[in-house]
């Protein structure tokens, strides 16, 4: 079974690891750290957050978004009616079908990167993987361009696994891993003896502990260090603030956000497993104002045995039951709260799965034409985008490129497509991918 290469992440021990090299990392290549938006028409934007869905592996969409019942490339599964009627998904997704007007199934993406670091890469930054220069990862775009700057917690969260980092942005920018949702992220908080919030003295020590610190650092940063030192310092700040922020509580799921105990009811609903608790976790996270959340579930690379994988009798299901009742759970709670419209959603792995099924019942990689899902903010739900033929080998309708996708998912955050960002040799680049992308006609 493939295991993914683990990226950049973001704890705080992560952070007083690593910027002390960054302090080293002075001179005119630095200037990039300034992050000049060059080309970028602004819009009007509200506050908005990004929720990505990623299915590490390569999630079948044969089997959950695209199926062809009667075709020799099937498969096992049956398509239901949905919320909305013409539009069909898997059977095993009843709770994600009764949302389905929230979301816009596009069928017809075409990526071309069938390796598992290829892709993952791609369906991250919309680049190509490039050895001469890192991209920025779109939760650290979205991160780097929308966080506010009064947001005591990372703009970035990953939830289950480390997501892909902020290349050439720094760490910054890059995510705050939270391994276990339910479990309290460590290092979060002060050491031993100054950790009492109520012991206003232990706060006071805290607090000149750090003033003795911001004055070493600004000192360093005085001596001409570049923009890298300065970066750091911005690093710094952000560990310190998640020690002292009262949103920290947002990661205990034993507790809604202003503190009344967590309806059992309410978790149970999510799935007592990693990605339905990922879900409910997102939920708190989009409540308090994270910009950027990327949920994992890997396992999705089924090249023996897929439908037994996707779908079975155990006691948290297959991948497609645990799927279905944290995402579905996830929509009908941010619909509900109110919380949808400005909450915009990525469903992705880093391809599809073939259409025909090997002779190990399982299928294999495919990058030629497969699905992803999007939704909320002010995507057009309840609707399919692109068509692929009969047996699932060819786009047969509005093929989509990732910098397409890139493009409407930025326009949905309030995010221009148009937008570039300077890379460390101070040259433009485009947030869709070298070739940039357009918006899909319809979704938005």
């Amino acid at each position: 079974m493939w295991m993914p290469s683990i990226p950049e992440s973001m704890s705080r021990r992560h952070f007083l690891k690593h910027v002390a090299g960054f302090s080293l990392m002075a001179g005119a290549s630095q200037e990039f750290l300034q992050n000049i938006l060059a080309a970028a028409p602004s819009l009007k934007r509200e506050h908005k957050s990004l929720i990505i869905f990623w299915m590490g592996g390569g999630p079948s969409h044969m089997d959950t978004w695209d199926l062809k019942p009667g075709q020799p490339t099937g498969g096992e599964f049956k398509p239901i009616k949905t919320k909305v009627s013409g539009v069909e998904i898997c059977e095993h997704m009843p709770k994600i079908a009764e949302q389905i007007d929230s979301l816009a199934i596009i069928r017809s993406l075409v990526s071309n990167e069938a390796s598992h670091e290829r892709g993952t890469i791609l369906m991250h930054t919309a680049y190509a993987p490039n050895p001469a220069i890192q991209f920025p990862s779109i939760g650290s775009v979205v991160c780097h361009l929308v966080t506010p700057k009064d947001l005591s917690l990372p703009g970035f969260i990953s939830i289950s696994r480390p997501a892909e980092g902020p290349g050439f942005l720094g760490m910054a920018y890059a995510p705050f891993t939270v391994q276990n949702p339910g479990t309290p992220p460590q290092n979060i908080s002060p050491p031993g003896e100054l950790a009492n919030e109520r012991d206003a003295m232990a706060q006071m020590r805290l607090r000149n502990r750090y003033g003795l610190l911001g004055l070493i650092e600004q000192q360093f940063v005085k001596e001409d260090r570049g923009e890298a030192a300065k970066a750091h310092l911005e690093v710094y700040q952000k560990a310190f603030d998640l020690t002292a922020s009262k949103l920290k509580s947002v990661f205990d799921l034993t507790k809604e956000n202003d503190g009344k105990p967590m309806d059992p009811k309410v978790r149970e609903a999510y799935g007592n497993n990693p990605f339905g608790q990922g879900c409910l976790l997102a939920r708190k996270l989009v409540e308090v104002g994270v910009p950027a959340i990327e949920i994992s579930m890997g396992g999705w690379d089924n090249h023996n045995n897929i439908f037994n994988a996707l779908h079975n009798n155990s006691a948290q299901g297959g991948l497609v039951d645990r799927l279905d009742r944290g995402m579905g759970t996830l929509i009908r709670e941010l619909k509900e709260r109110g919380l949808l419209k400005h909450t915009v959603l990525l469903w992705m792995g880093e391809f599809g799965r073939t259409p025909r099924i090997n002779q190990n019942n399982g299928r294999d990689h495919w990058a030629r034409c497969w699905s992803v899902v999007i939704g909320g903010g002010p995507i057009k739900g309840g609707q399919v985008y692109g068509a692929t033929s009969a047996d699932g080998m060819d786009v047969k309708d509005k093929p989509c490129t990732v910098g397409d996708l890139f493009a409407t998912v930025y326009q949905a955050l309030g995010i221009a497509p148009e937008t570039q960002i300077r890379d460390p040799l101070g040259r433009p680049r485009k947030i869709t991918g070298e070739r940039g992308g357009k918006v899909l006609e319809g979704l938005i």
